[in-house]
């Protein structure tokens, strides 16, 4: 991991501790964060406010370019890891039992799949096809999507571990699936009991796709939990996202900001909705809640 330069901040009266979800948030669809999005991260932290990745994602799919930025800590695989400065307070995951029973159901039922570790992404067979068709587009018979693919292929298909004999791993943090042949409802019903089935926040996923997680694991248990380790008030803290599995953390924290194309599930218990992405809705919600000054985007 590469944690930034370090400005963070022991805690003071008026500093802040922000969590930040990462895709639809602080990262587009292809990958990238908006400089205004950069800059407000920095300087946020230069001011002496602490920022955590709050994110489904797990260790494995946070970039460099996203360590880069600077941050304090990570809330991973939807609350399932929790790592604070560099220290890890803890990493919950889910039963070997389980996930072979995931793994069979969702190859019986031809359902593309990956599971998530923090030793490594790994895919269901046929995934990586998947995946480049739906964030490139036909490469076989559409020379504009091959080009794409082959000179600016998304940081998510290289992450992804690829041909493993089998999948019954033991140190599975969480599990998302893709659209398939199977209604989503079906498979919550399948997993009743054994897992957190949630829909998934990749709209590209399908809205059929979802996530396994462990059950009881969510967000805001994790913020919570990292606000003990601090010893910090829950009126200390703001959070923001987009996506259903922010939902805890919105109505947790003091301040819940949903960006502007959030759910809008989300929307309803938020305290503030900024902008888009494409309109530089975390820096001006920064600013809105005196996180930095404003300054030219």
């Amino acid at each position: 991991m590469n944690h930034a330069e370090d400005v963070r901040s022991t805690g003071t009266a008026s500093s802040k501790l922000v969590f930040i979800d990462i895709d639809g948030t602080l990262v587009d669809d292809y990958g990238t964060v908006p400089e205004s999005a950069i800059r407000a991260c920095k300087q946020a932290r230069a001011n002496g406010h602490r920022l955590y990745l709050c994110t489904g994602r797990s260790k494995p799919e946070i970039y460099d370019a996203i360590w880069d930025i600077g941050f304090d800590g990570l809330i991973g695989a939807g609350g399932g890891y929790v790592e604070c400065d560099t220290e890890t307070l803890y990493h919950k995951q889910v039963s070997e039992e389980d996930v072979r029973h995931m793994v069979d159901f969702f190859e019986r039922h031809g359902i593309d799949f990956y599971l998530e570790s923090n030793a490594g992404l790994y895919a269901s067979r046929n995934l990586r096809d998947r995946l480049i068709a739906l964030i490139h587009g036909d490469i076989l018979n559409d020379p504009g999507a091959r080009d794409r693919f082959e000179n600016s292929p998304h940081p998510f298909l290289g992450a992804l571990t690829y041909g493993e004999s089998h999948l019954y791993k033991s140190d599975v943090n969480k599990v998302c699936f893709l659209e398939g042949a199977l209604p989503f409802e079906v498979i919550q019903a399948e997993f009743e009991g054994k897992f957190e089935v949630l829909r998934c926040t990749v709209p590209m996923f399908g809205k059929n796709s979802g996530e396994l997680a462990v059950p009881g694991v969510h967000k805001a248990v994790a913020i919570a939990d990292v606000l003990v380790h601090l010893n910090r008030s829950v009126a200390d803290t703001i959070a923001i996202g987009d996506g259903l599995n922010d939902l805890e953390m919105l109505q947790y924290c003091a301040v819940g900001i949903a960006m502007g194309d959030a759910r809008e599930e989300l929307k309803a218990v938020a305290d503030h909705v900024t902008g888009t992405i494409a309109e530089d809705g975390l820096y001006h919600s920064f600013v809105k809640y005196g996180l930095i000054a404003p300054q030219n985007v």
